[in-house]
């Protein structure tokens, strides 16, 4: 089964976009965190059985500082839960998807994630993600 996880925004300021979302959902932010190997300041927000992530760069070499110097703000990519991660992977792989990381890496809220290529997916930057202890 795969289910939307969360939408991840990029933002470029992430306090004041938490007060934003904060006052838009009327509900608090339920986690904040730093995910050092993508250099990216992280806070989430549950919506029943999803959630919405907003992404601020630490730097200008981060992903979501080089997609800002392109786009504004917004929608940077979609995360769809999925129960077995290698499954899912070699189901895509065989179905002709290209991956920008085919080896699951640590990714924020306890989860493993790897993206597809946007180039294969109609220009939409796809996550998947799964419990660390499932892997």
């Amino acid at each position: 089964m795969i289910k939307i996880e969360h939408l991840g925004i990029a933002v470029k300021d992430l306090e004041t976009s938490n007060e934003l979302f904060r006052k838009l959902l009327g509900k608090p932010l339920y986690k904040e965190e730093t995910v050092d190997s993508e250099a990216v300041k992280t806070s989430f927000f549950e919506l029943g059985e999803s959630k919405l992530e907003l992404l601020e760069a630490m730097n200008e070499d981060s992903a979501i500082a080089k997609y800002l110097d392109k786009n504004r703000e917004g929608i940077h990519h979609i995360a769809f839960a999925v129960e077995d991660m290698n499954a899912e992977i070699q189901r895509l792989k065989n179905e002709g998807f290209q991956f920008i990381n085919e080896t699951p890496k640590e990714g924020a809220d306890n989860k493993w994630v790897v993206f597809l290529h946007p180039k294969t997916t109609n220009g939409v930057l796809v996550e998947l993600c799964s419990d660390r202890k499932i892997l």
